[in-house]
């Protein structure tokens, strides 16, 4: 499968038949990024909030759309596990709840944290550590910080880890840059793509812990 980011926390997921699952769109224009048309076959929103919501963008008249999803769903020949977590430190009171995905399709499972904003622990985290491929916010701010997605990703130990929701140029929302977050990478591989895509399949997984840097388009 192909894996493409698009900025922010927007990313899509394009399977070998071509079937395209969207996770977390944005408009673009909301936040001064780049507006992407994709049209997807699946869209998952990890939480109601604009920067991760913009369904309008990737969706055509057979989109299928899991809006905070608990539990497991099978959709064409993909399956979805929605695990509940919470967008702050304050189990919701203060940002609301959060849905980690795991999508499982082509013998890969690839794992989109959201906003997640506190430690993981318990079943959510046992459920995650099943991940081969980790999206994690970094930028701190409105998630968790780069020190605690650096904890979480020991805790999970996925084979790709790919950062997500931190500041590009252009975008108008405070977070830190990803730089922040590679502070804290230890003894692990880094590769910074010249892409803002990557092709995945269960194969080629690196034998350990990587951590790819997408470009932003």
């Amino acid at each position: 499968m192909e894996l493409a980011w698009h900025g922010h926390a927007f990313f899509t997921l394009r399977l070998t038949n071509g079937y395209v699952i969207a996770i977390d769109p944005h408009d673009g224009l909301s936040i001064g990024l780049k507006r992407v048309r994709v049209e997807s076959d699946l869209a998952l929103v990890t939480h109601d909030h604009f920067d991760h919501n913009a369904v309008e963008v990737v969706k055509k008249p057979s989109t299928r759309i899991l809006k905070q999803f608990y539990g497991e769903a099978r959709v064409d020949d993909v399956v979805v596990n929605g695990i509940k977590t919470f967008h702050d430190k304050h189990s919701g009171a203060r940002r609301g709840e959060n849905t980690a995905y795991i999508v499982s399709a082509e013998g890969l499972k690839i794992a989109h944290l959201g906003d997640l904003g506190h430690a993981l622990s318990g079943e959510a985290l046992n459920k995650l550590s099943k991940a081969d491929v980790l999206m994690i916010p970094v930028g701190g701010t409105y998630t968790i910080e780069p020190d605690e997605a650096w904890s979480i990703v020991k805790n999970i130990s996925p084979r790709i880890v790919v950062p997500m929701h931190y500041w590009v140029k252009g975008l108008r929302l405070p977070l830190k840059t990803v730089d922040y977050f590679l502070k804290y990478v230890e003894e692990v591989r880094v590769d910074k793509l010249d892409t803002n895509s990557m092709s995945i399949t269960s194969t080629s997984l690196p034998p350990k812990t990587t951590v790819v840097v997408f470009k932003y388009p």
